[in-house]
């Protein structure tokens, strides 16, 4: 019989990440599920739906936001096992309404590796079609992963 090892390491890491964006209680509003494969890079794949829509009858841009800066933030913080990561700055571009239905936000760490993370995201829905991309600034913080409740390494 094979059993399968423990996840180790770096992959540890990435698992008690995606452990921690599961336990957010910001995320019991939204349908996602991150996910991070490489140093630097991550996925969340969430679900559009009319809820989340303004008057207008298309996301509004909270979700945009959102999905983008957890993107980004997941992909700077895949790079450090020891401390949370803080958002200190963000910059988004909208470039086509989303709709209902399945979408994935794409983050990629940029530079930084010691105070200071740039990462970087975009959206793509279902067609493959962008629509928005954005830039975050990431300070490391004080607060120690291994502290918080729902990082499981």
């Amino acid at each position: 019989m094979n059993a399968t090892p423990p996840d180790t390491g770096e992959a540890a890491h990435f698992r008690a990440l995606e452990a921690l964006y599961d336990s957010a209680p910001i995320n019991r509003l939204f349908e996602s599920r991150l996910s991070i494969s490489a140093p630097g890079e991550s996925l969340i794949r969430f679900e559009v739906r009319e809820d989340a829509f303004h008057a207008a009858g298309a996301a509004h841009g909270t979700l945009y936001f959102k999905m983008l800066d957890d993107a980004s933030f997941y992909a700077a913080n895949s790079l450090v096992s020891d401390r949370f990561l803080l958002t200190t700055a963000f910059n988004l571009h909208f470039t086509k309404p989303m709709k209902v239905g399945p979408a994935e936000a794409h983050g990629r760490w940029i530079s930084g590796r010691r105070r200071v993370f740039v990462a970087e995201a975009r959206i793509v829905d279902a067609s493959g079609e962008e629509c928005a991309r954005g830039t975050g600034t990431f300070l490391r913080s004080h607060i120690a992963l291994a502290g918080l409740p729902g990082y499981r390494s």
